[in-house]
C-alpha cells in the first residue's frame, strides 16, 4: 500500500482546508484509515480514524470541527477541517493498516496564522 497526501497549505484562523490521501496497492486489504499530526515540538498524536465498516473517531480537540470520509472507491481519504485553530498547525499525516502492516504516507504542512 503506498499512501500519498496533499492538501495542505496556509489558511487564517476559522478558515477551512480539505487534506486527501490517495492510496494505491493491494488497497482491498485497509482494514482501518486515519490521520496523524506533528506539531512542532511536540509528540505525533492520532486525530481521526475510519475503520473499514464506516465507523469515524476523532481526538476531542477536534470533534465538530474536523470530518474524515473516504470516496465510493475507498482510495482517497479526505479529512475536512474547518474552524481552523493555529493550534492545528502541524505536519498531518494518512495512515493505512492491513492485517500485516501499518503504512504511513508523507506529511502535508498545515499553518494556520491568528
Amino acid at each position: 500500500v503506498q499512501l500519498q497526501a496533499f492538501g495542505g497549505g496556509l489558511v487564517q484562523a476559522g478558515g477551512s482546508l480539505r487534506l486527501s490521501c490517495a492510496a494505491s496497492g493491494t488497497i482491498f486489504s485497509i482494514n482501518n484509515m486515519g490521520w496523524y499530526r506533528q506539531a512542532p515540538g511536540k509528540q505525533r498524536e492520532w486525530v481521526a480514524s475510519m475503520s473499514s465498516d464506516g465507523t469515524k473517531r476523532y481526538v476531542d480537540v477536534v470533534k465538530g470541527r474536523f470530518s474524515i470520509s473516504t470516496n465510493n472507491a475507498k482510495n482517497t481519504m479526505y479529512l475536512q477541517m474547518n474552524s481552523l485553530k493555529p493550534e492545528d498547525t502541524a505536519v498531518y499525516y494518512c495512515t493505512a493498516d492491513t492485517p500485516s502492516d501499518d503504512y504511513w504516507g508523507q506529511g502535508t504542512q498545515v499553518t494556520v496564522s491568528s
